[in-house]
């Protein structure tokens, strides 16, 4: 049987994270990969017109551009390059209104005050806010919960008082928030919008903080892209990871994390193959599959059992790439100049149509993103065309009803040429992924599920995956759950796999066995 330091289960940017952390200590590490390609949700292919990229699940970085963790690892100095288009975002309302989000605050402010002229100041004040305590918010969702040092530093920028106010905001709907701050339906809009890129609604509650954080990520750091494709970031993570001497191996499906005694010892794959882990085992999959079907139910407590049972995905996916023969014909100017573009509802539409995926409908009016990725970055498709994708979200009890997600890809388009009209005619060709495609693409992805479990206030924190440490720290000595599934969830930005990463560097530091009796004493005390 092959020894390694640490064997890491899945080559998503998550694993990858947690592999170059480990290797920069000195460990030996060996990731192992299901599929053919590494990379999970981040990848770019060829999917329609030869010339033409896609990515196929994320596409624009706020938060890779921003996180202490992908930034600590200097991913430019491994050729990743970034691009930005002209706007960030645009929200184009039903009536051809278009609110605008730009990295200059005052040309956002600008666009927002056409709604109602005082609207524009305040949302230069949020922007001053932002730079004020930005950095040690990211630190404190970011870095490993208890957050201490970092949240600290945000009281200090905060002070008591407006820090509690913020502790408000942190749990309110992101409806009443913006209504409560702004006149007008365009900055309403920002971050409503902004939002729903979680499985949120505009009337639930902790929506605010998910919406105001990637509305200022956007006024600061923007959306960026990488050059050439989403992949370029699981591109330059691989090229560190070798220069470190790590290995990636692929087509290495693991059914079994092998473990003795309560502590995790190696795994074995789908071929029988074993290989042991001498100090930890790491998976950046989602938490139902590793407590599920890697270590096995009866392996853990009770409680936890019921707790695991429990764990809530969030909504499915339907996304569309379409190769376009030129840029898309909005009516309304601004839209032409985003990377990012919400498109098909105001106020009251994004509430319907959050109302319908919780009472398990299809929303007769799809709210969309939509990238246009030439716009952003000109390699993405030949001169003069335009690479574009979208996505909107369905309920999961109906994601297999692959008539009826069919119909929702149609009015997708339809929504998209009341606002551009001539756009179908522009289509070359088209590549669309229901909810069970993007599940097969990447069975990480339950029935589309890009977060890897809901957003939740119930699901976040100290309740994620199931209540617990929001640790990366398993009721399994030595192993680590190092995917969006733990705390602090979805997105890009690396920070589940470097927590699960220093997790693992504790357990086998100076301190090591007194690190492992209090989180198994912590873990008792919780699930026995």
């Amino acid at each position: 049987m092959r020894t390694v330091d640490a064997v890491i289960i899945g080559a998503g940017h998550n694993g990858l994270v947690a592999a170059n952390l480990l290797a920069d200590a000195g460990w030996t590490v060996l990731v192992l990969e299901a599929t053919e390609t590494a990379g999970g949700a981040v990848q770019t292919a060829d999917l329609t017109t030869p010339g033409f990229r896609y990515d196929m699940c994320s596409a624009f970085y706020p938060l890779g551009a921003a996180s202490p963790v992908l930034r600590a690892l200097d991913l430019e100095s491994f050729g990743l390059v970034w691009r930005h288009a002209p706007a960030v975002l645009a929200h184009v309302l039903p009536d051809d209104r278009c609110a605008l989000l730009c990295r200059d605050a005052a040309e956002t402010a600008e666009s927002l005050a056409t709604f109602d002229a005082r609207d524009g100041q305040a949302w230069m004040d949020e922007a001053t806010r932002w730079r004020r305590v930005g950095d040690p918010l990211l630190d404190s969702m970011l870095l490993p919960f208890p957050p201490v040092r970092a949240g600290a530093r945000l009281l200090r920028a905060f002070g008591a008082a407006e820090a509690l106010r913020f502790a408000r905001l942190s749990v309110q709907p992101v409806g009443d928030y913006g209504r409560e701050r702004f006149r007008g339906a365009g900055a309403q809009l920002l971050f409503a919008g902004s939002a729903l890129h979680t499985n949120l609604g505009t009337e639930q509650a902790g929506s605010a903080i998910f919406g105001w954080l990637l509305a200022m990520l956007g006024q600061s750091v923007g959306f960026p892209v990488p050059v050439g494709g989403a992949g370029q970031i699981i591109e330059a993570l691989l090229r560190r990871l070798q220069s470190r001497g790590g290995t990636v191996e692929y087509g290495r499906t693991v059914t079994r994390v092998l473990h003795a005694r309560a502590t995790a010892v190696g795994v074995q794959d789908v071929h029988g193959e074993r290989v042991r882990a001498r100090r930890a085992v790491l998976a950046d999959v989602p938490a139902p599959t590793l407590y599920e079907d890697l270590v096995g139910l009866s392996s853990l407590p009770a409680t936890m059992v019921t707790d695991v049972r429990r764990f809530q995905w969030d909504h499915a996916t339907i996304k569309i790439d379409w190769a376009l023969s030129g840029p898309i014909p909005w009516t309304a100017a601004d839209a032409r100049r985003a990377g990012t573009v919400h498109l098909g509802a105001d106020m009251d539409g994004l509430s319907e149509y959050s109302n319908d995926l919780v009472r398990g409908r299809i929303p007769d009016h799809p709210f969309m993103l939509l990238g246009q990725m030439t716009t952003s970055d000109p390699s993405r498709s030949p001169a003069g065309t335009e690479s574009v994708w979208a996505y909107t979200h369905v309920p999961q009890r109906l994601a297999a009803d692959t008539g009826r997600m069919r119909e929702q890809a149609e009015r997708m388009e339809e929504a998209i040429e009341r606002r551009a009209p001539g756009f179908r005619s522009s289509i070359l060709e088209r590549h669309v992924q229901l909810p069970g495609d993007l599940h097969r693409h990447n069975p990480s992805l339950f029935g589309g599920a890009v977060n890897g479990g809901t957003a939740a206030l119930h699901q976040q924190l100290f309740f994620r995956p199931v209540p617990g440490l929001a640790r990366a720290d398993t009721p399994i000595d030595r192993l680590y759950l190092a995917s969006s599934s733990a705390h602090p969830g979805g997105g890009v930005h690396g920070a589940p796999g470097a927590n699960a990463a220093r997790a693992a560097l504790a357990r086998n530091g100076v301190a090591g066995p007194a690190y492992a009796a209090v989180i198994g004493a912590l873990h008792r005390r919780l699930y026995q």
